[in-house]
């Protein structure tokens, strides 16, 4: 991990408020771009992908080099960890990542965390590889999921429209659910660790499906995970920052920054620019918010978009970034529109 100060995203994530943004956009290696649909038609499917680390490093770097990013974040998926703790996983094309549900308590038991983590050492020569192919102003981010959107997908067998078998364990048995969250905790800073270790300047967390819950709920399986792998992240690595993005959190946002000591907050695209600026960026960090829509669509409507978010968010510490991650049907010239916007100043 570097702990130069010579990266914009760096020098945003200590507090520094920068005249031009430092930006990065969620999935911005993908398949909107031809040079990842190429190379990703060279392997077997998505696993293989992630765990070969030539063609993954690769696919980090792709986005970086064509459009100058302030940060390569790492090719993977949130879904390797229960993949290396024993979990069954596929990935379908077109319907996304399919698991064998777990169902209770004996199913944690044969997850095994012991070897997750050797399993895993073909990501974390990814984040070598890419670490040493960076130009110097461009820093690495690492990444890993937050342990309830994890667990959603664990327990749900892939994605859901209501989450309905996972929130119901737990609520019928916050005990034996509470065991893989714990699983999940150490799983995940055991990971992190590993990936500063290997090179990465930054981590951040991502909690997809933080919205699904009440605020009890909220608490309990989201902000107090996320603060034990912040505080023992920090404890680690004094000087690696942490981002985090718990999508959907709504009013709950405020309450996520104040109790989990991350150091930059994610913001999704339904938070209100002018709420982030008064009541997030005093405490952490904001990164985000363009709907990726906009991207997609471009002209004029991404070009005013743009400008009001940096007018409003420019004033504070700030990460330009969307506010979900970029549509596979973007237009990869739209994503060069924005990077010259984002380089242009910004009247007062």
């Amino acid at each position: 991990m570097s702990t130069g100060r010579v990266k914009p995203l760096l020098r945003a994530l200590a507090g520094e408020v920068l005249a031009v943004p430092p930006w990065w956009l969620m999935r911005q290696a993908g398949r909107y771009l031809p040079e990842y649909r190429q190379l990703r038609g060279k392997v077997r499917d998505f696993i293989e992908l992630c765990l070969t680390p030539p063609l993954a490093a690769e696919v980090t770097l792709q986005p970086v080099r064509r459009y100058g990013m302030s940060a390569a974040i790492l090719f993977s998926d949130i879904l390797m960890l229960p993949h290396a703790l024993g979990q069954r996983l596929t990935f379908r094309e077109g319907e996304g990542p399919a698991l064998e549900a777990i169902e209770d308590r004996h199913a944690i038991a044969r997850l095994d965390l012991d070897r997750a983590i050797p399993r895993l050492e073909p990501v974390l020569e990814t984040v070598r590889r890419v670490n040493a192919a960076l130009a110097p102003q461009t820093a690495l981010i690492g990444f890993a999921g937050s342990p309830w959107t994890v667990a959603a997908y664990m327990v749900e067998g892939g994605g859901s429209k209501d989450f309905h078998r996972v929130r119901s364990w737990a609520y019928r048995d916050p005990a034996g659910f509470a065991a893989l969250i714990e699983l999940l905790v150490q799983g995940t800073v055991e990971y992190l660790a590993g990936q500063i270790r290997a090179g990465a300047d930054v981590v951040q967390l991502f909690d997809s499906w933080a919205g699904v819950l009440p605020e009890a709920a909220f608490g309990r399986w989201v902000v107090e995970p996320t603060q034990r792998i912040v505080s023992q992240i920090k404890r680690r690595f004094p000087d690696c920052p942490v981002i985090a993005f718990p999508r959907g959190a709504g009013f709950l946002y405020e309450r996520y920054v104040l109790k989990t000591g991350i150091d930059a907050i994610g913001i999704d695209t339904t938070v209100p620019a002018d709420y982030a600026r008064k009541a997030l960026q005093p405490r952490a960090a904001v990164q985000g918010n363009l709907d990726p829509v906009a991207l997609a669509v471009g002209g004029a409507a991404l070009e005013r978009a743009v400008r009001e978010m940096r007018h409003t968010l420019g004033r504070g510490p700030y990460i330009f970034n969307l506010g979900h991650g970029v549509l596979p049907h973007t237009p990869p010239e739209h994503v060069e529109v924005l990077s010259r916007l984002l380089a242009e100043p910004v009247a007062a």
